[in-house]
């Protein structure tokens, strides 16, 4: 049986999984920061995100490594990051595994 191609979609998403909140050591991905996620055919990717608070002091930190991880797909070739608070983040956001690794469950 032939091996499905993973979707460029798919490896942001996994290098995404690699990019840890400094404060609570969960990835981003999991605690539902992530909003959306597009690529085009140029090879932008651009990034829907929100924080867990408004302010967030580390979020140049997150910024960077999110560049750092996502650029190392070849066919990227330049991450936009849009940082909204629209719908806010809530815990609801997260996935039951992370929930549970933080004792919210």
């Amino acid at each position: 049986m032939p091996s499905k191609k993973i979707s460029i979609k798919d490896r942001v998403k996994g290098q995404l999984k690699k990019v840890l909140d400094p404060e609570l050591g969960v990835s981003i991905l999991d605690l539902g920061l992530i909003y959306e996620i597009n690529i085009d055919k140029d090879g932008v990717c651009s990034i829907t995100m929100t924080l867990t608070t408004i302010g967030c002091p580390l979020f140049a930190q997150i910024q960077s490594e999110i560049e750092n991880q996502v650029m190392e797909i070849p066919e990227i070739d330049e991450v936009k990051i849009d940082l909204t608070f629209d719908p806010p983040w809530t815990v609801d956001k997260m996935t039951e595994e992370t929930k549970i690794q933080l004792g919210l469950d």
